[in-house]
């Protein structure tokens, strides 16, 4: 069985990076934190509290790809990416085709509080907003694993484990 590629998507706050990491850590591979690949003119635009385009978004995609095509046979990886639009998701999944996604989504109000509690280096609580507004929920048609982040950290990345089962593929 090839090792899972998959990406942890969602808005900022809903805890990407940390169940990307347990994940991964739990499944034995690499965990990339995708904020880490934005360009600086992105980093620059967020820190100032300016939601990106979709053109500023394409390059910091196509980095992401890039990593994930490098992929040998027997490699996986788990990815954070907020991955809002179809489009970007769609833009991903060229680059793998046995690429998986779990979208993890909560109350606008858990959200804010989780982003007014942690430490960003240029990702602003404000900017949660225009994330919210640009998230296209992906459908079921793409088959990504929704979770809701009020469930607590460890049952999150069970019920992803659980859903990487064969059976569920």
């Amino acid at each position: 069985m090839t090792p899972p590629r998959l990406v942890i998507m969602g808005v900022s706050g809903c805890g990407k990076s940390t169940v990307g990491q347990r994940l991964a850590d739990r499944i034995g591979v690499p965990f990339l934190e995708g904020d880490s690949l934005h360009p600086p003119r992105n980093v620059a635009l967020m820190a100032a509290g300016t939601p990106l385009t979709d053109e500023d978004r394409a390059g910091w995609l196509d980095t992401i790809a890039t990593h994930l095509s490098a992929l040998g046979p027997e490699e996986g990886l788990v990815v954070s990416c907020s991955a809002l639009k179809r489009a970007y998701r769609d833009r991903l999944r060229l680059a793998t085709p046995d690429l998986r996604f779990v979208h993890l989504h909560g109350a606008r109000d858990l959200l804010a509080e989780r982003l007014q509690r942690r430490q960003h280096d240029y990702m602003p609580p404000t900017l949660l907003d225009s994330q919210l507004r640009t998230l296209e929920t992906p459908t079921a048609d793409e088959a990504v694993l929704a979770l809701d982040i009020a469930q607590p950290l460890e049952q999150l990345v069970a019920d992803i484990e659980h859903h990487l089962q064969p059976n569920h593929a």
